[in-house]
């Protein structure tokens, strides 16, 4: 069956679109912000990710006749159809006229600031909010968890979680983020076609046990691919394998060839790499790199480069494809302003619950990203476009507003950037592009002192609330609650 992108969103979406239009409020104008509420995998940062997906989504929206004939059979518990026949002709001659900003991707992000913003007609908002959901949370997660690994590991990291992933498309996605947050390669030859980034692959057991030696299936490959042969050495005993390889590596050296490296996939890694590494340099196989795989993660990584281990690449597969120790970012979308019209002023909402963390930002928001004289980031202040930032410049902790830092006198850039006008994509190509996406993450890493990047109780970046915007949510919260 043919897949409908359009349909990809919760029921509740599509049941209060056909409300606000029966209600004659569907065209009034708002404003959605998506953001996250904690750090993934008790980190200090997350990794921007999903906008491209974002775009491809807007630009392939669009209600087909067998998307309405779905929505027609949709049963209602009183009998009847769900959906009125007024709104179904309404969906299939409408199209997205939204307006859409974004983070670029690759961008370090913190909670509860906007990674992106959505206006336009309620309707519309609401229309895509689950699948815009859908795209940043995964992407962002796999982006945030390949940039811990990365730093952990210092030399090149293989994705080659497919086999592993979330279904073809969650596998498919999880390598382009995994390129996004600083992977070199991945195994998905789809994603390479896709998204033309490198992809990497060595041989498997079943090649050293479909020969009668191991020595013969190794000398056999490095015939098929004399200038590709990476030889996986655990099929049996490790260290007799490293041996074999190093008869071959010899072999080929001779031939004038090159044996690139040797994989390890079981057992102690740490121990097998240093006694690899050791075994390879008596034979002067100096150039030969030892490459280790098996459930890594960022931990294990850190664990076997403080035992010493020389490492000159790492295969990362379920552990990162599969956000192993956190399967969800928990991003949310909150509708945060509505007017009547284009001509009108915005008037803010606030989400008030039992649940201080769970309070909502009001307004047209954006992001200032502060960097000091060292070029170093000093803090975020989540502010309302439409409304003056404070002369001192100074934020407030939206959980905590003893927690204050100001900000005047340096130099900032704003986050948010055009991503649609109107219903039509206008992101740049410098933001589609997965390679400069790989570069900023980089960039945007070093930006970040040490110890904001450390994986056990990382220093909390400072990112707040403009003044104004604080007094103001105060005030409306105060109002709402009958406290005023």
């Amino acid at each position: 069956m043919e897949f409908s992108e359009t349909l990809s969103t919760d029921l509740y979406q599509l049941t209060m679109a056909q409300g606000y239009f029966e209600h004659h409020i569907h065209e009034t104008q708002a404003c959605f912000h998506m953001y996250f509420r904690d750090y993934p995998f008790k980190g200090g940062y997350a990794i921007a990710c999903g906008m491209e997906q974002l775009a491809q989504l807007i630009e392939h929206f669009h209600w087909s006749a067998r998307d309405i004939d779905y929505l027609k059979s949709i049963p209602s518990h009183s009998g009847g159809a769900l959906f009125h026949d007024d709104f179904l002709h309404f969906l299939q001659t409408h199209e997205l006229t939204l307006d859409i900003d974004a983070v670029a991707e690759g961008s370090v992000v913190f909670p509860d600031e906007p990674l992106v913003r959505v206006t336009g007609s309620l309707v519309d908002c609401q229309l895509v909010e689950t699948a815009l959901l859908n795209c940043v949370n995964f992407n962002t997660l796999i982006a945030t968890k390949a940039a811990r690994v990365c730093l952990a590991a210092q030399t090149p990291v293989a994705e080659f979680g497919l086999r592993r992933a979330q279904g073809p498309v969650g596998g498919l996605w999880a390598s382009r983020a995994a390129i996004v947050g600083g992977c070199t390669s991945t195994s998905n030859v789809l994603a390479g076609s896709m998204y033309g980034v490198p992809v990497s692959g060595t041989h498997a057991h079943s090649w050293v046990m479909s020969f009668p030696t191991e020595l013969d299936a190794f000398r056999a490959y490095a015939q098929s691919y004399p200038h590709d042969c990476v030889l996986l050495v655990d099929t049996y005993e490790v260290e007799q394998g490293i041996r074999n390889a190093i008869i071959v590596g010899l072999e080929m050296k001779q031939r004038g060839e090159h044996l690139i490296g040797i994989r390890i996939d079981s057992g102690d890694l740490a121990w097998l790499a240093k006694r690899a590494r050791t075994l390879l340099d008596q034979a002067g196989l100096h150039d030969t790199g030892v490459f280790l795989s098996n459930d890594l993660d960022e931990y294990s990584i850190s664990s076997i480069r403080a035992e010493g281990a020389c490492v000159a690449g790492w295969g990362v597969g379920t552990r990162l494809a599969c956000a192993f120790d956190q399967p969800t970012l928990g991003g949310v979308y909150k509708l945060s302003a509505t007017r009547a019209s284009n001509q009108q002023a915005w008037h803010d909402h606030v989400k008030i619950t039992g649940s201080a963390q769970k309070l909502t930002i009001p307004g047209v928001l954006d992001v200032r990203r502060y960097i000091d004289a060292d070029g170093r980031l000093a803090g975020d202040m989540i502010f309302d476009i439409y409304k003056a930032v404070n002369e001192d410049e100074i934020i407030i902790d939206p959980h905590d507003h003893l927690r204050r830092k100001r900000l005047h006198g340096m130099r900032y850039t704003t986050l948010l950037k055009p991503l649609a006008r109107k219903g039509s994509i206008v992101l740049a190509d410098e933001l589609r592009d997965v390679h400069a996406a790989q570069q900023r993450t980089k960039a945007s890493l070093e930006q970040l002192d040490e110890t904001q990047k450390r994986m056990l109780n990382p220093h909390t970046y400072p990112v707040g609330l403009e003044k104004g915007i604080f007094e103001s949510r105060s005030a409306l919260v105060a109002h709402l609650l009958g406290y005023e």
